[in-house]
């Protein structure tokens, strides 16, 4: 993971993107217990978000660092890595709000938990469902930070079933 740390920060440097930040179940291991996962999620901030191929430059950018495209990922070292550019305001301001966290000494930016599991929850899959809950259990976030988080983004419909099924006994 600092090899892809260290790309990232290089982009970001160069300008092929505006900012970044881990999500996804790579990101959740900051809170909770290693999960599986077969790739690194990352949301970025692109300097030309229109058009059609807005992530060519990310990929032209990391094929001369020698990283080959893999799919729907760069393979960067042992992770396969997606580039996904903010898609809503909630994401929007995840990446905005993200840490930067230490690894082994390079800077590397996460979206915070409670912005995860808000994510998790507007696209509502079972195993978004399980990730909420293992930040809830970790005590990486409580409830009352997803409830107003979720409220902020017109999700409390959603977590409101959500407790429901999964927090309500």
């Amino acid at each position: 993971m600092k090899e892809v740390a260290q790309l990232l920060n290089e982009m970001r440097a160069s300008s092929v993107i505006i900012d970044y930040a881990l999500f996804g179940a790579a990101a959740q291991m900051r809170y909770t217990e290693p999960v599986a996962t077969l790739d690194a999620d990352v949301l970025v901030a692109l300097p030309s978000p229109e058009g059609l191929d807005v992530l060519t430059p990310l990929y032209e950018f990391c094929s001369g660092k020698g990283y080959s495209p893999e799919g729907e990922a760069v393979r960067v070292g042992a992770w396969p890595v997606q580039f996904i550019p903010v898609f809503s305001p909630l994401t929007r301001d995840a990446l905005e709000q993200a840490d930067t966290a230490d690894f082994e000494g390079v800077p590397f930016r996460v979206v915070r938990a409670d912005y995860l599991a808000v994510i998790a929850l507007s696209v509502g899959r079972s195993k978004d469902f399980t990730r909420i809950l293992a930040l809830l259990e970790s005590g990486s976030v409580s409830r009352e930070e997803i409830g107003r988080l979720a409220e902020r983004y017109d999700l409390s419909e959603a977590w409101k079933r959500f407790e429901a099924r999964f927090l309500n006994e």
